[in-house]
């Protein structure tokens, strides 16, 4: 089995549990404004954020966009009224304190770090959320470097991203390189753009319906055990 180097790791749903630690912040969220909270809120933010981030993904949004409309969105769906901006910023923060792993998630980084190879975080997530996300988790000294898109000025899929990237970590040849994450269209898709082997971490079980074809394809964290 092929090993590799250096791990470029996505952060929402392939280490970090995004969804459950949606829940909690909308749950919360929902409390502190006096608003009516079912189960179904945040599989509807989810519903109404998707098509934004397939525009933020291809260029047509921009981050700010996105962050507003999908409250903007969600609101209008439950009939309440909120400032969308404002509901946001307090999003980013509940969702940086609310560091959810996924399972198998710490145990993979310690034993790449303890191989001695090299793990690094790749994320369109937003800065306020990712960076205090990390500061709280329990695998944060095993992570050599985040890139946050806000900060490197491009996204995934994009190459200037990944280039970006490339040109910050140890210079070793793309082939000890390996992309992984959920999204099959920024991570898999951004990954064999920059010449990389990708790993898709396929954690819902879900049929791959497009035409992006990853390396690799995983459903659960330990199975990168092979790759160290």
């Amino acid at each position: 089995m092929k090993k590799y180097d250096i791990f470029l790791f996505d952060a929402d749903n392939t280490l970090y549990d995004f969804d459950r630690a949606s829940a909690h912040a909308l749950e919360a969220l929902f409390g502190e404004c006096g608003f009516e909270y079912t189960p179904r809120i945040p599989k509807l933010l989810a519903d109404i954020s998707r098509p934004f981030w397939a525009r933020y993904e291809n260029g047509d949004m921009s981050d700010k966009d996105l962050q507003r409309l999908r409250f903007v969105r969600l609101f209008e769906a439950l009939g309440v009224q909120h400032d969308p901006v404002a509901f946001n910023e307090k999003y980013l923060q509940a969702l940086g304190q609310s560091p959810f792993l996924i399972e198998g998630a710490e145990d993979i980084c310690r034993k790449i770090f303890d191989s001695g190879k090299q793990l690094f975080i790749v994320t369109n997530g937003f800065l306020t959320a990712q960076k205090s996300r990390l500061k709280h988790s329990p695998f944060r000294q095993y992570v050599s470097n985040a890139f946050v898109s806000e900060v490197v000025g491009h996204k995934k899929p994009s190459r200037e991203y990944f280039e970006h990237v490339f040109s910050n970590i140890p210079p070793v040849g793309k082939e000890k390189i390996l992309m992984v994450g959920d999204s099959l269209t920024a991570d898999v898709a951004g990954g064999n753009a920059a010449g990389i082997d990708s790993c898709w971490f396929n954690l819902r079980s879900a049929q791959n319906k497009t035409n992006i074809a990853p390396t690799y394809e995983i459903r659960k964290l330990c199975e990168l055990d092979k790759f160290v």
